[in-house]
């Protein structure tokens, strides 16, 4: 029996054959990973960006363009992704309890200040999400739970996970936003 190309794969995927979709992830989810661990350095992520990208794809599948190749536009998406991620790094405070030490220079001391307020404006921003946003980015970016450890906890699907947690930091960022904290 012949292959089925990546393009029999998606058309049978878009007339409802979620095993198609299940076999375009099989195919590709690998060297994406690999692809997006380039950027990212960390495996684990890598593989979240990955599920990422393929959540993406199943979310908004219309949007895909035949005239690409569906390998070129996973990967365009991923490194989409990757490069978001590591923008928002860039920008992700670290909670720190030791604000001052004897030892720090007044320009480090100034700095760990800075970081501290940065910290409780982000949490008061928090604090005005739905419960569910907070839940979801608690247990991600803060205890840094995987999603699949997060479906377990919350009961919910891989997919159902995927899109909160997006939707909770869209919301978070809308919230620091209008707060004045740039994100």
């Amino acid at each position: 029996m012949e292959e089925k190309t990546d393009v029999d794969l998606y058309n049978s995927f878009l007339k409802g054959n979620n095993s198609a979709f299940d076999e375009i992830m099989n195919r590709h989810r690998k060297n994406l990973v690999l692809f997006i661990n380039k950027y990212i350095h960390d495996i684990e992520i890598s593989e979240d960006l990955a599920q990422d990208t393929f959540v993406y794809v199943l979310i908004n599948r219309k949007e895909y363009d035949f005239k690409y190749s569906l390998k070129t536009y996973l990967y365009t998406i991923a490194k989409c992704r990757a490069s978001n991620y590591i923008r928002d790094q860039k920008k992700i405070v670290k909670f720190d309890e030791s604000y001052i030490r004897d030892e720090e220079e007044p320009s480090q001391i100034e700095d760990n200040l800075l970081r501290a307020e940065e910290n409780l404006k982000i949490q008061k921003a928090l604090a005005k999400l739905k419960p569910e946003y907070q839940s979801v980015i608690y247990l991600k970016d803060i205890q840094d739970f995987s999603y699949k450890e997060i479906c377990k906890i919350l009961n919910k699907n891989m997919s159902q996970v995927k899109v909160v947690i997006y939707r909770a930091r869209k919301s978070l960022a809308k919230t620091l936003r209008k707060d004045g904290l740039e994100c």
